[in-house]
């Protein structure tokens, strides 16, 4: 009996495409995930800006930000916790299956319900809140909020890789609050007192939103390179946080 190997490039593809099926069939993870951002970005943003569309435009940029946490923290690291918790990962990776094509499934999953979230905020500025900006700023805006993934989705891991699964749940919703509060991503951070604004260096999501703004041509008193270094440390501590739980985890 002849055996034909699959090519490991296909088991991406394959692992990839289980992952967004499983997703899309749980209602629990696509409404607070993909429908709740766009909820709240219609209410604080379209609802209430009285027909202003800097507001509308400011918001855009950062409930875009808003959009990655959930499917990253939620998804990626809850998803984890639970999976954990069934022995489905030690299954795995005794399995030919390589372990970055789990993670990678998990971050096309995560990536695909982002950019659905992030279009129709984008979809509901233009048509409702009358967001116009230059066409070039469109393209460099949708890659950042989904750059935004990457963060969150390593300290989710993280998370996921360590806790058991109501703990991540907890951690999750600590952490989703949190990156949303001090970001600025539902109001500007000038509303926090000032203790609390200097918690906001210590976000990933404030750095990326004051880099969405930029985009978006609101004038911020940092630089973009100052934003991005620190973004960029940050994510490489997040990716050893989460290499680490995955390498203590039994396999």
């Amino acid at each position: 009996m002849s055996r034909t190997l699959v090519p490991q490039s296909r088991l991406y593809v394959i692992e990839s495409l289980a992952e967004i099926r499983k997703s899309w069939r749980l209602p629990q993870f696509i409404l607070p995930t993909v429908l709740l951002p766009v909820a709240f970005y219609g209410l604080f943003a379209i609802a209430m800006s009285d027909g202003d569309t800097a507001t509308a435009a400011y918001a855009l940029a950062t409930f875009g930000v808003f959009a990655a946490i959930g499917p990253s923290l939620f998804g990626f690291g809850v998803g984890v916790a639970d999976e954990r918790a069934a022995n489905l990962i030690e299954l795995k990776r005794v399995s030919p299956l390589p372990g970055s094509a789990y993670i990678a499934g998990k971050i096309a999953a995560s990536v695909l319900f982002t950019s659905v979230a992030v279009l129709l905020i984008y979809s509901l500025g233009i048509v409702a809140g009358g967001v116009r900006l230059p066409a070039e700023r469109w393209l460099p805006l949708f890659l950042l909020h989904l750059f935004s993934v990457a963060p969150f989705a390593l300290i989710g891991l993280g998370v996921g890789m360590r806790m058991t699964s109501k703990g991540a749940i907890a951690a999750a919703n600590f952490l989703f609050l949190g990156f949303a509060v001090l970001g600025g991503l539902w109001f500007p951070i000038d509303a926090l007192p000032e203790w609390l604004r200097t918690l906001t260096w210590a976000t990933p999501s404030w750095h990326l939103s004051e880099l969405a703004l930029t985009i978006v041509g609101v004038d911020r008193p940092h630089s973009v390179l100052l934003h991005g270094g620190v973004l960029a440390l940050m994510t490489i501590v997040a990716a050893l946080f989460a290499a680490s739980g995955w390498r203590r985890s039994a396999a």
